[in-house]
């Protein structure tokens, strides 16, 4: 599991491209920066990895496009021990710069195939969260409350389940709709009764599934 200087030279222009696009939070750039994507990547893609692009993980799921994890990431508004529930675990690779922006994570993937192997790769590079297999529609609740919620699939509306896990003055990300393009949405709980939704672009990300297999 090596991490070359040429490897590091490729994070900085992918960082320097994603600030281009429009990232601002300098610690979301520095986690990206700081972590090695080429290591959850794929054989076959490996030679991708610092391309501001998605790419397949097995079981259906892909690795989002840095620039969307960014985005989500920034959306978040991330401090140093926010307790962060993650849906959809995937490669790991949006819990590791949630990690690295010192976040408690706890992250809940569907796919067994998934949830095994990344429970298994994240903390031999450094990254622990707390893993969990499960259903993510439902949440975490005996874990609740939650100061950020992050969903990392595309789903019809934002379930009411984790809303109800997040804390009054707590942030919810999620990419909202049918289909392969999604809008990307943050929910700010204001109180048990009022929650504040702006839109935040269009997304593409692979649709969130419930009930485990």
């Amino acid at each position: 599991m090596q991490d070359t200087f040429k490897h590091q030279g490729l994070r900085k222009k992918l960082v320097d491209t994603i600030g281009k696009k429009g990232i601002k939070q300098q610690k979301v750039l520095a986690a990206i920066g700081k972590i090695p994507r080429h290591l959850f990547m794929d054989n076959a893609f490996i030679g991708f990895a610092y391309e501001d692009n998605a790419f397949p993980i097995g079981a259906g799921q892909t690795i989002s496009q840095p620039f969307t994890v960014a985005a989500q990431t920034e959306l978040l508004d991330v401090k140093p021990h926010d307790k962060i529930l993650e849906i959809g675990t995937g490669s790991g690779y949006q819990a590791a710069v949630l990690v690295a922006m010192e976040a408690i994570v706890y992250s809940i993937e569907r796919q067994k195939e998934l949830f095994q192997k990344t429970k298994e790769f994240l903390p031999k590079i450094g990254y622990n969260c707390k893993f969990f297999y499960g259903d993510g529609y439902k949440g975490l609740p005996t874990l609740a409350p939650f100061d950020k919620i992050i969903i990392t699939c595309g789903t019809p509306e934002i379930p009411t389940t984790l809303i109800n896990q997040l804390k009054i003055g707590g942030k919810l990300v999620a990419p909202v709709g049918i289909g392969e393009i999604q809008e990307m949405q943050l929910l700010e709980k204001i109180s048990e009764k009022e929650n504040k939704v702006t839109t935040h672009g269009k997304f593409s990300f692979v649709p969130m599934l419930s009930n485990k297999n």
